[in-house]
């Protein structure tokens, strides 16, 4: 090798571990606030506890009969569980050294006081754009309001080496944008409220934006047409929350949007799986402005990536049009008739806004994930204002088997002009063996 190449390869490599060192390095965060901090006032105290809200950081970091925020939630990825961490304010096994700056850093960077980097489970791609005034009141309110848990955190069940942690600071340079939001020209107040709701604390795109190949958010914002455009997740269809004909929002309101954010429920639909916890423990805790806010954000976002060509129209003469043996002897219809016509009626229409239509539903329509799950396992309980929901979807995981669920929701799918693909048994076995009955009890996540 002549000089000249040793050279070039020394060069690379010094270039190669800067770029290393400049990946692997702890971000810097400069927070700043106006406000005092030592002791914190209560109109702060009251803004952070709203900041909790807005983030839902009850559902993943506390469980139904655990303490307050003292972790061990269990969450799946796709190479082992994880579990939440105890973010209450105790010294030893919680938060209670963080500083605010060391707290910014995890809330926002994704990286702990000790240096360790978080999974992105922690959803702190969408964290980054919390305002300096909402983090330092959030960090308050954990400090003073929040009763210290001694709870230690139970390790991930990954193993080794795709437990390793460091590979994160690389998955963070490429799929992280750093910086608080940051308003945009041209569009109103109420807008931007919105935008910052949806793609900050709110952090919608976790569960609605789908996911590449490093399980990175394909969007982040309402500039991609991927942002909040409906995905699979954990066993649930998170649909559309953009203006997509039949997955979408293009038949809601923004009246309908806020009645379905504050109560649970609209003529479209009730919150079941994952947003029927984000619905208790969060939207409807939300001021009215801000659901306001959030919905006309949303009704402002067009047809997104995961839109469909045509738009679904009811057809009630798909089923009336069968003679009684004929309907009787469609593979799943006996059992809709028998098991599901009660309450979604024949016509499929449901009766709004208390049992949901099943004509035209995303679930009826796009992946079948959902439709077999909350066949399967039923749905979690909706509190509203304290008050349990008395409609509740049961499970039929132990009246209906593999064929017999995949059967009625093949017909279900198929009917009244829904468009979606047959469900096989094995869809139906392969969730069965992986997810488990929803609770018929009243939960509700304490946040004191």
């Amino acid at each position: 090798m002549t000089k000249r190449s040793i050279s070039v390869v020394f060069a690379l490599l010094i270039v190669i571990l800067g770029v290393v060192a400049w990946v692997m390095r702890t971000p810097t965060d400069n927070i700043a606030v106006s406000k005092s901090m030592d002791p914190p006032s209560a109109e702060w105290l009251k803004q952070g506890e709203y900041v909790a809200r807005l983030s839902d950081c009850v559902a993943c970091h506390s469980v139904p009969d655990g303490a307050p925020f003292a972790g061990g939630l269990k969450m799946a990825t796709p190479v082992g569980n994880i579990y939440s961490t105890n973010i209450t304010p105790d010294k030893e096994t919680g938060i209670g050294e963080y500083t605010l700056t060391e707290f910014s850093r995890a809330v926002r960077h994704g990286v702990a006081r000790d240096g360790h980097r978080l999974y992105p489970a922690m959803p702190y791609p969408s964290y980054a754009k919390l305002s300096d005034e909402d983090v330092a009141a959030l960090y308050a309110w954990f400090k003073y309001a929040v009763k210290p848990v001694n709870q230690p955190n139970k390790p991930s069940d990954i193993p080794w080496p795709l437990n390793m942690r460091w590979p994160l600071a690389f998955w963070n340079s490429v799929f992280t944008v750093n910086g608080p939001w940051q308003p945009k020209s041209g569009q109103d107040a109420q807008w931007n409220r919105g935008a910052y709701l949806v793609e900050g604390p709110g952090h919608c795109g976790s569960c609605h934006t789908p996911r590449g190949l490093a399980f990175n958010e394909k969007g982040l914002d309402a500039d991609s047409p991927h942002f909040v455009a409906g995905a699979a997740l954990d066993g649930w269809y998170a649909p559309s929350l953009r203006g997509d004909i039949n997955t979408g929002l293009a038949r809601w309101s923004e009246d309908d949007l806020y009645q379905f954010l504050k109560t649970g429920r609209n003529q479209h639909g009730v919150v079941f799986g994952s947003m029927a916890d984000v619905f208790n423990n969060s939207t409807q805790y939300m001021s009215d402005d801000d659901l306001k806010a959030i919905a006309h954000y949303l009704k402002s976002l067009p047809a997104g990536s995961n839109n469909q060509p045509q738009a679904w129209k009811y057809d009630g003469d798909s089923i009336n049009k069968l003679s009684l043996p004929a309907r009787l002897s469609t593979p799943g219809a006996q059992t809709f008739m028998a098991r599901c016509s009660n309450c979604h009626g024949a016509d499929g229409r449901g009766q709004a806004p208390w049992i949901p239509p099943l004509a035209g539903a995303t679930s009826m329509l796009v992946d079948q994930s959902s439709a077999i799950n909350v066949t399967l396992n039923g749905s979690a309980r909706v509190v509203a204002n304290g008050m349990p929901d008395a409609y509740r979807m049961p499970p039929f995981r132990k009246q209906l088997s593999d064929k017999e669920m995949a059967d009625v929701l093949s017909f279900i799918r198929s009917s009244w002009g829904n468009t979606g693909a047959p469900v096989s048994e094995k869809d139906v076995h392969d969730l069965r063996q992986r997810t488990d009955p929803a609770s018929s009890d009243v939960i509700i996540l304490q946040m004191r």
